[in-house]
């Protein structure tokens, strides 16, 4: 069985998008990101079983799992250091 290090590949995608796109300017634009990824993944989970791919699905969560901490980096974080 293969291993999957989870929190590797997200850092790895996190490093790629980062490189190709720049920061998410506010909650709304972070909040439709992640939506747009949530929905691929429906996509997938809607397929019957025998249908579904699971490196399509891995390829989605790790793809939110950047999203979300791209979201914290860029917007929550500041948010908070402003409030402090």
């Amino acid at each position: 069985m293969n291993k999957i290090n989870f929190s590797e590949l997200v850092s790895k995608e996190l490093a790629r998008v980062r490189m190709k796109v720049g920061p998410q300017n506010s909650c709304h634009e972070g909040y439709a990101i992640l939506l747009e990824e949530v929905d691929e993944l429906w996509d997938e989970v809607k397929k019957k079983r025998s249908m579904r791919d699971p490196q399509a699905m891995l390829a989605e969560l790790v793809q939110i799992g950047s999203c979300a901490q791209k979201m914290v980096e860029d917007v929550i974080i500041p948010m908070i250091d402003e409030k402090s």
